[in-house]
């Protein structure tokens, strides 16, 4: 069943989700399947989170380029579950074509060989590179495969440290490195904590061969998440309700009340699948005193920009570039469209968030005429720029001391978001990960309730 403003959400028992992003959805499903009756509240109109969309002379829009790997064993599973794999597409190897202005594209590629020397021949034929940066890199790569993200000192650090004690250029992290650590971490390598860039160079290049291979949506973000998830919600028994926005939590003897913009409910066990921002003002302070810490993860902003080519100017569907004010390069065309609909993804955009749009678009025009030489010369039919202030959160050295773990001091109040402590960066996995661990909690939880009352009542 589905609810909105016009359906108030009311009741009593059963577990209440607090958040409609992946987190939640996935939270949902797992409490779903186990047995228990679950509420879903979002306060938006559609679920998803932060992987939504909207429309735009007439384009399905995404608000970011979200981008996966063949490692995210979460994520893929949520998309089988939803039943929406098909709308996205896995490369059947790592491939990535650099961009350098004024150069020929050159293609980063892993070769059909284990790990690690899947990656030794992508890096020796590396050209934006000097021989000798290269001989570092491999060098480097080997080195970081020693790195144990779980230690508190690889947290302590930042990745650029690390990497300058290794034997990094100043170039070699420009055209290397940050290629990667900018678009996982949303931080360049001299911020980005090394335990958080190991975990993402691990696990996602150098352990295993084919776990870097990157997956992309095909069909708009709306559709690939929110409106699968209605139809699965639904046929789960899930109650979800939209436009509806928490206001606080109050524990009691026998669970939690919940206000709402639309009314009040009561639950056994609550969910928190929120943005750290927001869980810190909804969560009660005896669950977690540290709640107050949580603003220290900050946000890092990303920002988008959409430029509507007449004519197609280049035949790639997904780039990266460096020395350029361009970064990550996606077409989003529609199929059998005459125009070509790229988009620049900029992440680490502090310095970005609050131009104005035309100066954004006009940077990126320039940008891409540098990179595609037909872009010269074809109009642009539309521009636009669409941001996301609070991307991810600020995934700096010393991060994962104001992460906090799934539980609370008040059993049956759970945290997930990609912002807690999954060990994995601010992700899709990451969220999905955590969705899926607060809800065993939480059932685990529930179960062990009466026999915890019954001894103290003994």
């Amino acid at each position: 069943m589905t609810g909105s403003l016009e359906t108030p959400p009311t009741g009593t028992g059963g577990v209440c989700v607090i958040g409609g992003g992946l987190a939640g959805i996935t939270a949902a499903i797992r409490l779903a399947d186990l047995g228990l009756p679950v509420t879903l509240l979002e306060s938006r109109t559609e679920l998803g989170g932060a992987t939504y969309s909207f429309r735009r002379n007439g384009l399905t829009v995404d608000t970011g380029q979200h981008v996966f790997l063949r490692c995210y064993h979460a994520y893929r599973g949520l998309l089988d579950r939803l039943g929406t794999s098909a709308g996205t597409d896995l490369q059947p190897r790592f491939a990535v074509p650099v961009l350098l202005p004024g150069r020929a594209p050159h293609l980063l590629a892993r070769r059909r060989l284990p790990a690690p020397a899947h990656l030794l021949p992508a890096l020796a034929g590396y050209r934006l590179l000097s021989p000798g940066e290269r001989l570092a890199a491999a060098r480097a790569c080997a080195a970081l495969r020693q790195v144990d993200p779980d230690r508190p000192d690889s947290d302590a650090r930042s990745f650029g440290d690390w990497l300058v004690e290794h034997g990094q250029s100043e170039r070699s992290r420009r055209r290397l490195w940050d290629l990667i650590c900018v678009a996982a971490l949303n931080l360049p390598s001299g911020e980005a904590s090394l335990a958080l860039a190991a975990q993402v160079f691990r696990t996602g290049l150098l352990d295993d061969a084919d776990a870097g291979d990157i997956g992309r949506a095909l069909v708009p973000l709306v559709d690939l998440h929110a409106v699968a998830a209605r139809r699965l919600l639904a046929r789960l028994g899930v109650a979800v309700h939209t436009r509806s926005r928490v206001l606080w939590i109050h524990p009691e003897p026998a669970g939690f009340r919940i206000g709402l913009n639309d009314g009040k409910l009561t639950a056994d066990a609550v969910v928190v699948a929120v943005p750290h921002q927001v869980a810190a003002s909804l969560v009660p302070p005896a669950a977690a005193p540290t709640a107050g810490d949580w603003h220290r993860l900050g946000a890092v902003p990303i920002v988008n920009v959409h430029l509507r080519y007449e004519r197609p100017v280049t035949t790639l569907t997904m780039a990266a570039a460096v020395e350029s004010p361009a970064q990550w390069i996606f077409d989003r065309s529609e199929p059998g469209a005459d125009d070509q609909h790229l988009v620049v993804s900029l992440s680490a955009a502090d310095a970005l968030i609050d131009r104005p749009a035309a100066e954004l678009v006009a940077t990126q025009r320039a940008a891409l005429a540098d990179l595609f030489p037909a872009a010269r010369r074809t109009p642009v039919r539309d521009a636009f720029v669409t941001r996301e202030p609070r991307a991810t959160f600020r995934q700096a050295a010393g991060t994962r001391a104001y992460r906090p773990v799934p539980t609370t001091r008040l059993p049956g109040l759970v945290l997930a978001g990609a912002w807690t402590d999954t060990g994995w960066p601010d992700t899709m996995e990451g969220a999905v990960r955590s969705g899926r661990e607060a809800a065993d909690v939480v059932a685990r939880q529930l179960v062990s309730r009466p026999r915890h009352r019954t001894e103290a009542a003994r």
